[in-house]
C-alpha cells in the first residue's frame, strides 16, 4: 500500500485518508509533495517520522512525549511489552521506556501526589506505545474489548492512555486487585462484582483518583485509564527509543 515521504525518503505516514488538515500543512512543507497526497486509502493517518513529530511539537508543545520517570518523583514501572511477561510471550517493543504526553504526565504526578498522603503510589505497565505494536496485539486476540482495532488506533498509540495499579510506596508491593493484569476475561471489567471486598476497595479508590484528576476508565480493563482529550493527539509509530 501506498505512503507518503519526507525529503529523506522516510515515510511519514502509514496508509491512511489525510483528513487533519494541519498535517497536510506540515507534510507539504517539509516533502514538498502535498499533491501527492492519497485522497482515500484504507487505515487511518500515523506519524511515522521524528521529523513530523518534532515538527508537530514545536507547533503544540503539548504534545511532546514525555518520560514518566522523569516527570513522576517515586514511580513504579514495569514495562511489560519490553518483555516476554504479557501475552504476546514475546518482547514487543524495543526499550522500557513509560512515555505520555505532556499534559497527562502532568496529572498522572498529581495522582501520585494525592496517593503518597496515604502512603501509596502508582505502579505503570504501559503507556505510550507504537501502533505497530497494536497491529500485532489485534492478529493475535482480535476482541475489541481488549485490544484496539487497527482502522481506528490505540489511545496508547497517541501516547494519552496509562496501563498502571496501585502499590505500597514504602515497598513498592502492588495492593490486590480483581485480577492481574491483561487478564482478558469478564474479571476483569472495572463493573465485576463477584471479587473480595478488598479488591474491589482498590479498583475503587485507583478509579476515584484517576478521574477526579482526568483520566476515564476503560470498561473492559480496571488498569487502563485515558487522558480526557485524547482525540487531539495524533496516532504515532515512532518506536520508544526514537523520542528524544
Amino acid at each position: 500500500m501506498r505512503t507518503e515521504s519526507n525529503a529523506a525518503g522516510e515515510s511519514v505516514y502509514g496508509p491512511g485518508v489525510f483528513a487533519a488538515r494541519p498535517l497536510m500543512f506540515i507534510l507539504a512543507a517539509l516533502a514538498g509533495c502535498a499533491t501527492q497526497i492519497p485522497q482515500k486509502e484504507q487505515g487511518p493517518p500515523v506519524v511515522r517520522s521524528l521529523t513530523i513529530y518534532e515538527e508537530l511539537v514545536r507547533r503544540d508543545p503539548s504534545k511532546r512525549l514525555v518520560d514518566l520517570r522523569d516527570a513522576i518523583p517515586g514511580i513504579v514501572i514495569d514495562i511489560r511489552y519490553a518483555t516476554n511477561q504479557n501475552f504476546m510471550k514475546q518482547p514487543v517493543c524495543n526499550v522500557a521506556r513509560p512515555l505520555l504526553r505532556a499534559p497527562a504526565a502532568r496529572v498522572l504526578h498529581a495522582v501520585q501526589q494525592e496517593l503518597a498522603k496515604q502512603g501509596l503510589g502508582i505502579k505503570v505497565w504501559d503507556a505510550y506505545r507504537p501502533y505497530r505494536v497494536t497491529k500485532q496485539m489485534w492478529d493475535l486476540i482480535r476482541d475489541p474489548d481488549f485490544v484496539a482495532y487497527p482502522a481506528k488506533g490505540s489511545r496508547h498509540n497517541r501516547g494519552a492512555a496509562v496501563d498502571l495499579t496501585l502499590v505500597v510506596r514504602a515497598t513498592g508491593r502492588e495492593l490486590e486487585m480483581t485480577t492481574g493484569y491483561d487478564e482478558f476475561s469478564p474479571r476483569a471489567h472495572h463493573n465485576y462484582p463477584r471479587v473480595g471486598k478488598r479488591a474491589m476497595r482498590h479498583r475503587a479508590l485507583l478509579r476515584e483518583v484517576m478521574e477526579r484528576h482526568g483520566f476515564e476508565r476503560f470498561p473492559a480493563e480496571w488498569w487502563h485509564y485515558d487522558f480526557r482529550g485524547w482525540e487531539r493527539f495524533d496516532l504515532m509509530d515512532l518506536s520508544l527509543d526514537e523520542v528524544p
